[in-house]
């Protein structure tokens, strides 16, 4: 049995979802299918996603969404009208929807409909039954998934039964509506693959499979025919974003491939996501990199002379909102990363004052516009010149090294570089160890 994930871009128009029925058509394994909220059916498109937390913000300050929302029901009435369908019983579904938005259900609830606005309309296309997440997948306050989640999908999936589920969103402790973080649908898919042991995930989006480097900076960029699921999450770590990160965990215990594929072109292989593979000459994966961090540079003499320095420090970052990525330690110093987005500058500001002060620190400053740089690979650890060839490429290419991370992980090398090299530095790493 298959279990298949379509993404935004793949149910973004009529003629993307019978795309999609024909794939699903062209394989009677492919019992279970799982749907995004319709993507951007152009660049200058919106996503419905976004339509719908643009309704709920109105909602919070107080207006009406319905205005607005006729945009959301116009596009499923449209899709709706093109696949040959009387749009009429869907307006009462569409309807409820507004008004249980306008009625303050919060972000994560309108967020969530697109997904199941269009599980309602592609179950009713294929004439499959829809099988609601919410109250069967329990999303923990952390974002990941409670165990109990697979019981109860394995109480309700029946043997012979092809079911239409909606990704995205599931339910808190209290059975409240709950989302997990953008391209969260790729989760969703996984853990209904676990739930129902099926044979193979697949997943289909806009691209077929998973790219060596993002092919908007280099053109000759090749897909990864193979890669390991620790592979994956390294890769998506440091900013690729064909396959969600979190999505491994759900199938890697149950050694369940993964298939990334292209709903516009069926036939491509693709790129399989696997517990371990050959080396074989290829040690290297692909090569990425996410900007958008800052950089917490502390010193004290003698700062590690006190036991447990730094989980108190750690605790202190948590309760100013700062949780960092990546971490570097010297003798005397600690340098953390973190996503910049997660603390104002005034918040910044505060912390650093209060831990300065009750760490009676030599020093603490934060900067800004940093990026991490991401070479991925499972024989990584035992390339040899990798090391040479990767800081003499940047060097040659003008690029300044912040920082270099090789041994924490035996997957990835990490090298930062100021945000605005980014995109520089990708391109000469690939160009010396891919090209």
């Amino acid at each position: 049995m298959i279990v298949c994930k379509f993404g935004g871009s793949s149910v973004a128009d009529a003629k993307q979802i019978q795309k999609v029925k024909s794939i699903v058509d062209a394989d009677p394994q492919r019992e279970i299918v799982i749907v995004s909220a319709p993507g951007k059916r152009t660049r200058d498109d919106e996503k419905v996603t976004d339509m719908l937390y643009a309704c709920n913000a109105l909602v919070q300050q107080g207006q009406s969404c319905r205005e607005l929302f006729k945009k959301v029901a116009v596009r499923y009435t449209n899709i709706l009208a093109e696949l040959g369908m009387d749009a009429k019983p869907f307006v009462a579904i569409l309807e409820e929807v507004r008004q249980m938005i306008d009625a303050g259900h919060g972000a994560e609830y309108a967020a969530s409909r697109g997904e199941y606005l269009a599980a309602r309309m592609v179950s009713t296309y294929f004439g499959w039954t829809f099988l609601d997440t919410d109250p069967l997948i329990v999303i923990k306050d952390d974002g990941t998934v409670h165990e109990e989640t697979y019981n109860n999908l394995k109480k309700v999936l029946k043997k012979g039964t092809k079911y239409i589920v909606p990704g995205f969103y599931g339910c808190d402790s209290e059975g409240k509506v709950k989302t997990f973080s953008r391209g969260g649908s790729d989760i969703t898919g996984a853990i209904l693959a676990r739930a129902a042991e099926a044979q193979t995930y697949e997943n289909w989006t806009d691209v077929s499979g998973v790219f060596s480097v993002d092919p908007r900076l280099v053109e000759q960029a090749k897909v990864i025919k193979t890669m390991t699921y620790r592979e994956v999450r390294e890769l998506a770590g440091v900013g690729a974003g064909v396959f969600h990160e979190e999505a491994i965990a759900p199938v890697i215990a149950s050694k369940i491939p993964i298939n990334v594929k292209n709903t516009n072109a069926p036939l491509d292989a693709g790129t399989m996501i696997v517990t371990s593979r050959e080396i074989d000459g290829h040690p290297l994966a692909g090569v990425s990199a996410k900007a958008g961090y800052s950089r917490l540079s502390l010193r004290k003499l003698m700062l590690f002379k006190k036991s447990g320095i730094r989980h108190a420090l750690l605790t202190m970052l948590h309760i100013f909102g700062v949780r960092p990525s990546f971490s570097l330690f010297g003798v005397d110093s600690i340098v953390w990363f973190f996503e910049t987005t997660q603390a104002s500058e005034s918040v910044l500001n505060a912390m650093c004052q209060r831990i300065k002060s009750e760490f009676a620190l030599d020093s603490i400053a934060i900067d800004h516009g940093h990026a991490v740089v991401g070479i991925v690979g499972a024989g990584v650890m035992g390339e040899p010149g990798l090391i040479a060839k990767s800081t003499t490429a940047l060097a040659h290419d003008s690029i300044t090294l912040n920082f270099f991370n090789y041994g924490s992980s035996d997957t990835s090398i990490l090298l930062g570089v100021s945000a605005d090299q980014a995109q520089a530095a990708v391109k000469s790493l690939y160009n010396a160890l891919f090209a």
